[in-house]
């Protein structure tokens, strides 16, 4: 078989209705998945804001008004941490996998399991808790997005802090929330707890 001969039954194969239904199917597959895949994107992008945040009156009414108050919130320099740069990993993976973990937030808005400040307050330590653990285990990503041991000016803290920083990176045992617990939200009742 001849060079030419190929392309034409090459060709023949490819204009014959069975080629011309796979094809189909292939573009429509490939569309769909680009609109699919944009359409995953803009909503975890959407998720991903302040505004969506405190979209619930449980999260407005409650620690928001606690965060306004924090230097994370005003400050000289005019640089805010919004609630996403505190709770959600800039990394793909941890952020699809902290968007599934947030889904027990939603859902605690959804049953009414929080949508009062006093139900909030009774379930504030458990929730604390969970997400001071989540920071424990990944060393406080979300805090080193912004701070670093490496770029910090020790010469510009006070010497409680330079005590605590110079110990905590020395040894690499401490992680930012092992200190910095209410840092940007109330603490909850901490009786009973070790170290309060």
């Amino acid at each position: 078989m001849t060079k030419e001969s190929k392309i034409k039954s090459l060709l023949s194969y490819l204009k014959s209705p069975s080629s011309a239904a796979l094809w189909l199917i292939l573009a429509i597959g490939f569309a769909g998945g680009v609109i699919f895949w944009g359409g995953f994107n803009t909503a975890l992008e959407v998720t991903n804001t302040e505004a969506f945040c405190i979209s619930c009156h449980e999260m407005e009414d409650n620690v928001y008004e606690e965060y306004k108050e924090t230097i994370h919130y005003s400050n000289r320099s005019g640089v805010r941490a919004t609630c996403p740069d505190c709770h959600v990993p800039k990394k793909w993976t941890h952020k699809i996998v902290r968007k599934i973990a947030a889904s027990k937030e939603v859902w605690g808005m959804l049953t009414g399991l929080i949508d009062t400040r006093e139900k909030f307050q009774d379930h504030r330590r458990e929730l604390a808790e969970r997400e001071w653990k989540r920071m424990k285990e990944n060393d406080s990503l979300e805090c080193r997005n912004c701070h670093n041991f490496e770029y910090m000016d020790f010469s510009e803290q006070g010497n409680r802090s330079v005590k605590m920083h110079s110990s905590a990176l020395a040894s690499g045992e401490k992680t930012c929330i092992d200190c910095h617990k209410g840092i940007a939200h109330e603490l909850p009742d901490m009786k009973g707890v070790d170290n309060w």
